[in-house]
């Protein structure tokens, strides 16, 4: 394709909805400009927090964007999700330095997605080797991009990056009419403890409500801020995300938020924050102001399947890690990422131990997918 040529920008703000949008597409929330200027105007992904936005754009010979790789100039490993942390350390033991680092990725976002938006297809070896020449050029140790959809994994290992193997829990639909249809498929032992946790959740008297759009209100960010925090503190040492963020995104595309709170006399007292995607319900956050036995398991594993089937979707996917929810009908599946690594040396390291990781975490999703709890035979 003649008369290419890539740019970065320091701002999604700094595209306009309608360009980026025809390149993202619907299918997936977390890859929409709104999602993107929400992190970004709030606070939450910028240079002070270590989140320097640096998405590169791919125009045609118009000046038309055909391709973003959204990407964050990174000066530490937090926030990810696929972790590094020894890559780091082991590079600058040697004498390097492995920060600033470009990171590819939607932030704070353990979800699988697009991390090339293509409106043309042929953008996307493009965008690669943009990447790649801005590591080169500005001392950039290397490029991460995580939670690949199958779809783009064939894109960057064509591109020569590394590919690296993860793991977490997914819930698919198998054409279930409803949940108990869902049950039927258990075995019988833990039908009746899905039944018994569901059972225990609501037994305080709890009542649960799902919420989007315009429902949503800024008294119930309030009070999910307030979860987000105490969890975001047990978990992390701090928030990711400011609490002007939800206000922005709740504004932006609240259309595609769906937020389970459970009520005790009309007042929240537990939520989970969830995204809707064409074909896939994605469970980000979750918090509660009273230890009310398994409705952490009811609000982000059971009302997300229940949901689901209601709505035709294919699949929920509950974020990161956690074997707990195998129990619960969520199987292992493999998440992949990709990196380039710019020191020959160094990329040798990487690739013996992302070969030696992957057949361990191979191995590990076919024991535990024999662990499920779904009939046998």
């Amino acid at each position: 394709m003649p008369d290419i040529r890539a740019r970065v920008l320091t701002a999604a703000a700094d595209l306009s909805a309608a360009d980026w949008n025809a390149c993202a597409g619907r299918d997936n929330p977390f890859v929409a400009h709104e999602f993107f200027t929400s992190l970004e105007a709030s606070g939450s992904a910028a240079a002070r927090t270590g989140w320097q936005p640096t998405h590169i754009v791919v125009d045609d010979a118009a000046g038309v964007p055909i391709g973003i790789l959204p990407g964050y100039l990174k000066s530490h490993s937090q926030g990810e999700y696929v972790f590094d942390h020894g890559w780091g350390e082991a590079y600058e033991r040697a004498g390097g330095a492995y920060y600033p680092k470009l990171q590819c990725a939607v932030p704070f976002t353990p979800a699988t997605g697009p991390r090339l938006l293509l409106r043309d297809p042929a953008a996307a070896p493009m965008l690669l080797a943009a990447a790649e020449t801005l590591a080169r050029q500005n001392n950039i140790s290397s490029v991460h991009a995580t939670f690949l959809t199958p779809e783009q994994q064939p894109l960057f290992a064509a591109q020569g990056w590394l590919m690296r193997v993860g793991e977490q829990y997914h819930w698919s639909n198998e054409g279930y009419g409803d949940f108990a249809d869902f049950l039927g498929a258990l075995s019988s032992r833990k039908r009746k403890a899905i039944r018994k946790e569901r059972e225990g959740a609501l037994a305080s008297g709890v009542e649960i409500v799902h919420l989007t759009g315009a429902a949503i209100t800024e008294a119930h960010w309030d009070a999910f801020w307030h979860f987000y925090q105490d969890t975001g503190a047990r978990k992390w040492g701090r928030p990711y995300l400011t609490r002007s963020f939800f206000s922005a995104v709740g504004a932006a595309m609240g259309d595609r938020i769906l937020l389970m709170l459970a009520l005790r006399h009309g007042e929240p007292v537990a939520g989970a924050l969830n995204f809707i995607g064409s074909d896939c319900l994605y469970g980000r956050y979750w918090g509660s102001s009273e230890d009310i036995p398994f409705l952490h398991f009811e609000l982000c594993y059971y009302q997300a399947i229940d949901w689901a089937i209601a709505h035709g979707l294919a699949r929920v996917e509950a974020g990161a890690q956690g074997a707990h929810k195998l129990a619960r009908g969520y199987r292992p599946v493999a998440t992949v990422s990709a990196h380039y690594i710019t020191d020959p040396g160094f990329r040798r390291a990487v690739a013996d131990f992302v070969a030696r990781e992957g057949e361990m975490v191979a191995a590990d999703i076919e024991a535990q997918d024999m662990a499920t709890p779904f009939r046998k035979g």
